[in-house]
């Protein structure tokens, strides 16, 4: 029986060729593809998610139970204070007390006392303005002389002076917790009462 034999030259093709993907390889997916989840893998990475969110939430509310026991406090400084000898003064007015107990010291030739530096209007601190002999208002405009009494602006009355006196180590001690008034119409503390002032000799 006689086979027929192709001709020279030619090459037949195979009946069927193996199936190849993009990457090259038969049966292979497309390169870049996401093999899908099975339905098993799809309910534990819900139950991650789930305990995720409850751990984080259990979490912010423990921290917060715990913040409850440490509540912000804000930390005044003492309004009992020592701030030196008379001596440690000279002529005028001292701001080194100005930003720590909110107080200036002015001594004069036969005394010294101790202003608080709180505006009378609206409770504003003013500033000593050296060049015009003058404490004043940057809020609203109020001046006070040297001495702390009122002069210009709406302030209806003199800024408040801080009790004094003299320890038995001869520093002066200040206490803003007590503090000396003059209204108008009415008994003027700064004079009635020896402790809003010092006598230096």
């Amino acid at each position: 029986m006689e086979t027929t034999q192709p001709p020279r030259g030619r090459t037949v093709p195979a009946a069927n060729p193996p199936l190849r993907g993009v990457a090259g390889t038969a049966g292979e997916p497309p390169r870049g593809a996401v093999p899908a989840l099975s339905e098993a893998e799809k309910k534990s990475a819900r139950r991650r998610v789930v305990w995720t969110a409850v751990v984080g939430f259990l979490s912010a509310s423990f921290l917060m139970f715990l913040r409850f026991f440490f509540p912000r406090t804000l930390f005044e400084p003492s309004t009992l204070f020592r701030i030196g000898f008379p001596s440690d003064f000279g002529l005028g007015v001292d701001e080194r007390f100005k930003q720590s107990h909110r107080i200036w010291v002015v001594r004069q030739t036969d005394k010294l006392f101790v202003v608080y530096a709180k505006c009378t209007h609206l409770g504003c601190t003013p500033n000593w303005i050296e060049t015009e002999n003058k404490f004043k208002c940057p809020c609203h405009g109020s001046g006070y002389d040297v001495e702390g009494k009122n002069f210009e602006g709406p302030a209806p009355r003199p800024m408040d002076r801080a009790h004094v006196e003299l320890d038995p180590e001869g520093q002066i001690v200040v206490d803003t917790s007590r503090l000396y008034q003059c209204p108008p119409g009415a008994i003027c503390q700064f004079d009635a009462d020896p402790n809003s002032y010092l006598i230096i000799s």
